[in-house]
């Protein structure tokens, strides 16, 4: 166990005497900048930008080059001394600019998925677990055609939507 970096986020940790605190000060606040809420411009991007802006942060892909070279599906970020890494853990999660969350699990970078439980707005649950399949809509006394496509239509969407199981016929 390395006792000089902190366990999630290895940020160096200061010891009694050490010379140059504001060093390790310093290197533990940029990793912090661009760790905590990480927004990153690209996924799985094979080689730096040649012009990146203080602050960028990207997601290297599995065949890096360049300054990337070795740093397989870590965090990169640009700061004033270059390019710095943060190799991801299980959850850790970043938010892709102008589309939404990103997730590492089981060692790879999932973008689009949200997981959760239920779907809460304004305190009251619209969307929870998935519910068992509604019967098809089958004849009765009355016919009426109109209300059988209508409720047909409702229940096609319930299914291609994921909220409700297909019907099994």
């Amino acid at each position: 166990m390395d006792v000089s970096t902190t366990h999630r986020l290895a940020l160096p940790l200061l010891h009694a005497g050490q010379a140059q605190k504001e060093l390790f000060h310093n290197e533990a606040l940029a990793t912090i900048d661009f760790l905590v809420q990480p927004v990153v411009t690209t996924i799985d991007a094979s080689a730096p930008p040649a012009t990146p802006l203080p602050g960028e942060c990207h997601i290297v892909g599995v065949d890096p080059t360049g300054a990337w070279s070795g740093a397989e599906t870590n965090l990169a970020c640009w700061t004033q001394g270059g390019w710095r890494f943060a190799e991801p853990f299980e959850g850790m999660c970043v938010w892709l600019a102008g589309t939404g969350p990103v997730r590492f699990e089981a060692g790879e970078w999932t973008s689009g998925i949200l997981a959760g439980h239920a779907l809460v707005i304004e305190g009251r649950q619209v969307v929870g677990p998935r519910r068992a399949a509604i019967d098809a809509v089958m004849g009765g006394s009355v016919s009426d055609t109109e209300a059988r496509a209508a409720i047909s239509a409702i229940i096609e969407r319930l299914v291609s939507h994921g909220l409700i199981a297909p019907t099994i016929e």
